[in-house]
């Protein structure tokens, strides 16, 4: 399976583990996101999300390396590392780590060699505590036990500009695939309306608009895969 790493775009989904739904009410989906945003998004930027009732689309690039080093060291500190707001908020903005460490005696050990396996570990990890943290809200909600999702979620290293963009085509059009909506803007649980809007706290818009060469564009790009379709997708 392809390894997690720093500076890199993936194509990541996962599937419930089974045949019941991951998502039943519009509250399950918001509740996803909300987490989404605590575990993930001070790893890695997004690019674009697609929730279907059994399973998830996220197109992402892990932060680079030097901020995931940061996270890792911040996170090993008793004195904070339970209070992941602020592990986040602090390591999201390295010029800040690295002052912080120079007025506290090297307090993060940023001179120690954090390797390539303990960085895929961290960010493996971050992924599993929001799965277990949606599962045991899901559990606890439907009287249910056991594991939800498929423990391996999948991912794929995203090469090219090209690739990029039908990656985030792809995971736009997944409600259309399945047969829930016939557009892209009636999904009400893709970024794909965020995107156009502009009004996402969490999506990099303003990249991703820049690499799609305008928001008309982007919207083009959309038309076209859609005039194109064909059922090939995985999910």
């Amino acid at each position: 399976m392809e390894s997690l790493q720093p500076d890199s775009c993936y194509h990541i989904f996962n599937h419930a583990n089974g045949f019941e739904n991951i998502f039943r009410i519009e509250a399950n989906f918001l509740y996803f996101l909300e987490k989404y945003r605590l575990f993930i998004s001070p790893i890695a930027e997004t690019y674009a999300y697609c929730l279907m009732p059994n399973h998830f689309h996220l197109v992402v690039r892990i932060q680079k390396r030097e901020t995931i080093e940061a996270m890792i060291r911040i996170n090993n500190d008793p004195s904070i590392r339970y209070n992941f707001s602020k592990v986040s908020s602090i390591a999201k903005n390295f010029s800040k780590v690295a002052t912080f460490d120079e007025g506290t005696n090297n307090r993060f050990n940023f001179g120690k060699v954090i390797s390539d396996e303990a960085i895929e570990k961290f960010l493996s990890k971050q992924f599993a505590n929001l799965f277990s943290c949606y599962t045991q809200s899901f559990n606890k909600v439907y009287h249910r036990k056991g594991s939800l999702f498929i423990k391996n979620f999948k991912r794929e290293l995203i090469s090219d500009k090209i690739y990029f963009l039908n990656a985030i085509v792809y995971t736009h059009r997944n409600p259309i695939h399945h047969g829930f909506r016939e557009k892209y803007q009636d999904w009400e649980y893709s970024s794909y309306n965020d995107i156009v809007d502009g009004v996402c706290d969490f999506i990099e818009i303003s990249k991703l608009l820049t690499m799609s060469n305008g928001l008309e564009s982007f919207k083009e790009i959309h038309r076209h895969s859609l005039d194109n379709f064909t059922t090939d997708c995985d999910l």
